[in-house]
């Protein structure tokens, strides 16, 4: 029995390997000691992984390979797999992790609190290669270290978003009635989101310069402006049918807002008017799991397209230029199936991606296998 499992498995991954020739014009793998819950860009090669064990954990800043890098005479260059270029430890698991831009620092949240932990990575001439920890930020609300339940009886994931933009403000909350944004350098608080609601936060994210989204896991989306003292403007979940108790995943860009349930109900608006929908789908991402760890986003680079992770061990890629205001099934336009095909555990699930910020069809994924890949998919119906 277990040969010919072996052998199945192998006639699997063949089979895979045979159809990436055609479907992918760049894939790489790469195999960590313990796997990762979060893929954060620190540049446009350097990316940061993190353990999230209950105990030590490493801390790394990998190059992605030179091969992937190239234009041209990619099979001239020698390194083609991920380097390490600055590493440290952790205490305690990472389960969010945001670069500061225009710093070489990474705030991290542990998941049993909103609080935050500062770290330096480096710069690129640095004499060490060590990430050190540098400081603490202290959230709004203690947390208990335990899964909590939002008002509605659903049950939220622990731990905070994080929010970053210039000059080292850092916008943090694990609920939508705790969110604040803080002055790294000083620790002053120069932003609350007053809310009455405690829902626990599925997304956390700044639209502009000074505005901001917050996604609770009810579906309730609040939109903000750090530079007034006004209430945010509240845009309700959409409606569901009756008896549904679903988890909400938000994710907004200058495309629009995307509201994402777990049971595969998925909504467009436009960022003008987030209460208006414009686009709907029902998408086939059914799970196992009663608490997956899902990651939606917009692709920075290539308009209209959406992905979705945490659901199975698949990273399913959407065209929401096709959807209408009439909900119906829709197929991804592509899925990557490459953590699920080659490793060696039993429905292993995707645990985080991330769109490259320039390249517009490259994106990272990890898996809890330990597993990265980094791959540029091809567009089958454009090649077609």
């Amino acid at each position: 029995m277990a040969e010919m499992e072996e052998r199945d498995f192998n006639d699997a991954l063949d089979d895979w390997f045979m159809e990436s020739l055609n479907t992918y014009k760049d894939l790489h793998v790469y195999q960590l000691e313990h796997p990762t819950q979060v893929l954060e860009w620190t540049s446009g090669k350097t990316v940061c992984v993190a353990g999230y064990a209950a105990a030590r954990n490493e801390i790394l800043e990998l190059l992605l390979p030179l091969k992937l890098l190239a234009d041209e005479n990619k099979g001239l260059c020698a390194q083609r797999d991920f380097k390490v270029v600055h590493g440290g430890f952790t205490e305690g698991p990472v389960r969010c992790l945001t670069h500061v831009p225009g710093s070489r620092c990474v705030v991290t949240n542990d998941g049993l609190s909103s609080d935050l932990q500062v770290w330096s990575v480096g710069g690129d001439d640095s004499a060490t290669d060590v990430i050190r920890l540098t400081g603490h930020v202290e959230g709004r609300k203690r947390r208990m270290k335990t899964m909590t339940k939002s008002a509605s009886g659903r049950e939220g994931g622990g731990g905070c978003q994080i929010a970053a933009r210039l000059p080292s403000q850092v916008l943090h909350g694990a609920q939508t009635g705790d969110v604040q944004l803080t002055q790294l350098t000083s620790g002053q608080i120069l932003y609350t989101l007053e809310t009455t609601s405690d829902d626990p936060l599925s997304s956390l994210q700044f639209v502009s310069d000074a505005v901001f989204l917050a996604g609770g896991s009810n579906g309730d989306v609040y939109v903000a402006d750090t530079r007034t003292s006004a209430a945010a403007q509240l845009y309700p979940a959409p409606l569901t049918p009756a008896g549904e108790c679903a988890l909400w995943w938000t994710a907004a860009s200058s495309s629009g807002v995307l509201r994402l349930s777990s049971s595969g109900r998925a909504e467009v608006s436009d960022m003008r008017s987030p209460g208006v929908a414009v686009g709907r789908a029902r998408l086939d991402i059914r799970s196992s799991r009663r608490d997956p760890k899902v990651s939606v986003s917009w692709a920075p680079a290539l308009d209209d397209c959406i992905s979705v992770s945490g659901f199975s061990g698949a990273v399913q890629i959407y065209d929401t230029s096709l959807w209408t205001t009439e909900s119906r099934d829709i197929d991804p336009l592509f899925k990557h199936r490459g953590h699920a095909v080659s490793s060696q555990e039993e429905d292993v699930f995707v645990t985080a991606h991330v769109w490259h910020p320039e390249r517009p069809r490259t994106l990272l994924s990890a898996a809890e296998d330990g597993s990265v890949h980094v791959w540029d998919w091809v567009d089958q119906s454009a090649a077609s």
